[in-house]
């Protein structure tokens, strides 16, 4: 048997099959996200803000003590807390249920798609269907501020 020289045809052809593969795959890494925090049916898209240490989250004045306010981190909505006179705590304010946007309503965090309640100094559930709490964000007072830890 002898061998085929291959055409300049396939040769480029292969060479162009293969070069929109690698890209497509670049393409589709860059896009691609983890999904670690997806349990079961549930759709958690309130993975936390990765923001840079020292970010101002809020006033710690601004926030009366035993309750709770409406701030973003990194362009995504949170709710900062203040539990006491100089702590602050801060979860991502997307309902890991369906991506609902909580607010604060009295003693306790609602979304407004199902109904889900968390805790308003905590973020932990109170009522789903929601399953998990609220993703915490580290966060510390500094001065007279809750930046991000």
């Amino acid at each position: 048997m002898t061998a085929q020289t291959p055409t300049r045809r396939s040769v480029l052809t292969t060479g162009v099959a293969v070069a929109g593969a690698a890209a497509g795959t670049v393409v589709l890494a860059a896009c691609g996200g983890s999904d670690s925090g997806t349990s079961g049916s549930s759709q958690n898209t309130g993975a936390a803000p990765a923001a840079p240490s020292g970010t101002t989250v809020a006033a710690l004045n601004d926030i009366p003590v035993g309750q709770a306010k409406s701030v973003t981190v990194e362009g995504k909505p949170a709710i900062v807390a203040r539990p006491t006179e100089t702590t602050a705590a801060c979860f991502s304010a997307v309902c890991p249920h369906q991506g609902g946007t909580v607010a604060p309503d009295g003693d306790h965090l609602q979304c407004p798609l199902h109904g889900s309640q968390f805790d308003t100094l905590t973020g932990a559930l109170k009522r789903g269907p929601a399953e998990t709490g609220l993703t915490p964000i580290p966060v510390k007072v500094e001065g007279t501020n809750v930046v991000t830890a």
